[in-house]
């Protein structure tokens, strides 16, 4: 399993050769040209193209730079390693989920999902028994979770990778163990389906975009370009997705589907209490229409039925509500703060400074806050 200690170690090493004095030219043209990105407004196709861009020329300029004399085509390309990851961290809030349009996908995406966990079932996808291994999907489920805790390209893929690793093995094991017949894509691509519903990544749309928009090119090949496309090949058979796509009768499909959302209504409405049915389940009287309005504006409280209850209080029925409850708040939130980027963005322009063009390479990028 891949990690981020090899990335971190490259990342240091390049930072600290762009603090040395000899650096200057090297970090003038970073800095430059992450501050023009300040001056357009967000068109990811547009974006990436110009990033690719400046990977080729800063790998031109960095294989020529005193710096890095004698080095080899490794040493070289740890740099760029370390340059995307700076670059890309900085650009991080310009160019992740960047339009209207991916925030309603993301937005769509993970409320199908959400919807398909209700019911979808291993053979709804014509997954074998063998292949039906409950520790391994949680594995993968963990791995594809992680996406959204990195800015980086590169990290971002590694959980995409480590993600399919973890189904690949558990094909290889039913092959060798179980003299299951290994049939590719037909094995494989089912078994990613079931495990990205399960795992029902935040933004997954967004992310999956931004490493195939904004990893460098020739780090796309081999197997992390085949594991990717099956990742992206999941995404839109799910986004897609109805009764036909599956083994599963149209009228159970489109009834489990109603139910399901009659369930999210229900849970929606469950989840924003009366202010009557909070005091009453404490043995208060109903103070009036007067003091509920008084309450309602002074009490974020009273949106969260939780709120007032100790651990003691819970019950075994209550995670299913509060799992529920908490994937709808994360969504809502993610989109809701991505729109007003996008009004912030679209009303003001920032006004950089020479000055700040010139800052040197002294803070390291943090994982993102969205979980």
């Amino acid at each position: 399993m891949e990690g981020s200690s090899s990335s971190s170690a490259i990342f240091y090493d390049f930072l600290d050769r762009m603090r040395n004095p000899a650096s200057l030219d090297l970090v003038r043209s970073i800095k430059s040209f992450i501050v023009s990105f300040s001056f357009y407004a967000a068109n990811p196709e547009n974006d990436g193209k110009k990033v690719q861009e400046f990977y080729t020329t800063m790998e031109d300029a960095i294989r020529d730079h005193p710096l890095w004399a004698g080095a080899t085509d490794q040493e070289v390309d740890c740099a760029m390693e370390g340059l995307e990851k700076y670059v890309m961290t900085k650009l991080f809030s310009r160019t992740f989920s960047s339009t209207p349009e991916d925030v309603k996908i993301d937005l769509e995406t993970s409320q199908k999902i959400h919807l398909l966990q209700t019911f979808l079932k291993p053979e709804h996808l014509d997954i074998p028994t063998v292949l039906r291994n409950e520790a391994s999907w949680l594995l993968a489920e963990k791995e594809l979770q992680k996406i959204n805790a990195f800015k980086a390209p590169r990290e971002k893929l590694l959980c995409v990778m480590n993600c399919c690793k973890v189904i690949n093995n558990l094909l290889l094991n039913a092959s060798m163990s179980e003299n299951h017949v290994l049939a590719g894509a037909d094995d494989f691509l089912p078994v990613l389906i079931y495990v990205m519903i399960k795992a029902n990544p935040p933004q997954l749309h967004s992310n999956l975009k931004f490493i195939q928009l904004y990893r460098r090119q020739t780090k796309l090949v081999s197997e992390a370009a085949y594991y990717l496309t099956n990742l992206v090949s999941a995404k839109t058979f799910i986004f897609e997705l109805n009764a036909k796509s599956l083994s599963i009768d149209e009228i159970e499909f489109e009834e489990s589907m109603q139910a399901a959302r009659t369930t999210n209504k229900e849970t929606e409405k469950e989840a924003t209490p009366t202010l009557e049915e909070r005091t009453t389940s404490q043995g208060q009287t109903d103070p009036g229409p007067s003091a509920r309005s008084h309450d309602k504006e002074t009490s974020g409280a009273s949106n969260y039925p939780y709120m007032d209850k100790e651990a003691g209080d819970l019950t075994i029925g209550d995670v299913e509500r509060l799992l529920s409850v908490y994937k709808q708040v994360v969504t809502k939130y993610t989109g809701l703060c991505t729109a007003v980027k996008h009004l912030s963005l679209s009303r003001t322009e920032p006004h950089v400074t020479n000055l700040e063009a010139r800052n040197v390479f002294l803070t390291q990028p943090e994982k993102t806050a969205t979980q």
